[in-house]
């Protein structure tokens, strides 16, 4: 399935719903002098131009890569979602304005049965188109149809109130046009904070999904040379363009010619099997050796007695200088991880005064 087709023929099926919801709801909203059905004309509208900047976004992420943007452009759909999120704020904002304006000033309406039918047809409609499109979000992996859906579902809900308010004045006299929409314009402007929240921190970059760090390292700890797959770190560039790098850890005996056959191996597998670009680096492994099992005994002993370290990788020791060297993994709660990292080479130095220890203090990135 071409991802970027999909996305655009979904957009395109949200734009004709949108535009003949906007027709229907806008010839009644008149028709009655009602601001409300006015209003959720209006903002069926702003999801039909949602979709319309979903489709751009879509087009542009699908550039291929050049001088000035080596990465390509995938990362432009997270700036459409980031639009798509101000849309929905500016919805709630104005449906908030509408509504206190219609407290102060309860408008004369001319509701017929008609009016509850287009309403209700609605309601069912942007569910639908809500559900739909959260749903093809995320097969698709596209923030800007999740967003899109997700604003379906608060017009949906501001269509409820506009519904219950027509029926109570229709029965009752009574306008609650104002209450309901303030109310209603309330969890719209939540939910038009909590996308922009979503999508800002996909573009400042978040913590790679776990079943994927794990799916990853399970892939290269399965070939029998490789003892262990540490500092993981994966770049996002749009949903579907993933670069990386990893580090392996062997033994120190291995061949250049060995060791090179065996890293292009791992990289064309990771990238066959998840689409991420890896590049590997290497941690030498001398453990065979007695004396630097019993120093690595001694690190490990010393390092357990602190909550704050996660892992311990890339151990080695090197007789001819007598020097040592391994990476620690520090929690990010940690209050003075260097200080930290500084006890424990004093405390190493004590007990082993002939060897010099240099420790690397690394970050919980990838889980």
């Amino acid at each position: 399935m071409n991802r970027s087709r999909e996305i655009i023929r979904v957009s395109i099926a949200g734009i004709a719903a949108n535009t003949i919801l906007v027709v229907f709801k806008a010839l009644v909203g008149f028709a009655a002098n009602s601001t409300a059905i006015i209003l959720d004309a209006v903002n069926n509208l702003s999801d039909a131009l949602s979709s319309v900047i979903t489709i751009v976004g879509t087009r542009l992420a699908k550039k291929k890569a050049d001088k000035q943007h080596p990465f390509g452009h995938g990362r432009v759909e997270y700036v459409t979602s980031f639009i798509i999120a101000i849309l929905v704020l500016a919805a709630g904002v104005t449906s908030f304005k509408e509504s206190v304006e219609k407290i102060i000033d309860p408008p004369v309406t001319n509701f017929t049965q008609l009016s509850l039918f287009v309403i209700a047809a609605g309601i069912i409609a942007k569910l639908l188109i809500g559900a739909f499109f959260i749903k093809k979000g995320k097969e698709l992996n596209s923030t800007s149809l999740t967003a899109s859906g997700t604003d379906a579902n608060g017009d949906a809900l501001i269509s409820v109130a506009t519904l219950i308010s027509v029926l109570v004045s229709m029965l009752f006299g009574i306008e609650l046009d104002g209450i309901l929409g303030a109310v209603i314009s309330a969890f719209i402007l939540k939910t038009g904070i909590g996308i922009i929240t979503e999508t800002v921190s996909d573009i400042i970059g978040v913590r790679i999904d776990a079943d994927l760090a794990a799916g990853i390292r399970e892939a290269i700890n399965a070939y029998p040379r490789v003892h262990g797959a540490y500092d993981l770190i994966i770049h996002s560039y749009g949903p579907e363009e993933y670069v990386g790098s990893v580090h392996i850890e062997v033994d120190d005996d291995m061949s250049v010619k060995e060791l090179d056959a065996l890293t292009r191996d791992i990289s064309s597998r990771i990238y066959s099997q998840f689409g991420v670009y890896l590049t590997i680096g290497v941690y030498a492994s001398n453990t065979r050796d007695e004396q630097a099992r019993e120093i690595m005994t001694a690190v490990r002993s010393e390092i357990s007695d602190h909550a704050g370290i996660l892992q311990m990788h890339g151990f080695y020791l090197r007789k001819e200088d007598r020097f040592v060297s391994f990476d620690l993994i520090v929690d990010y709660g940690e209050p003075d991880p260097d200080a930290l990292i500084a006890h424990i080479s004093s405390e190493l130095s004590k007990k082993y005064p002939d060897y010099t220890f240099r420790i690397n203090l690394d970050r919980d990135i990838s889980g």
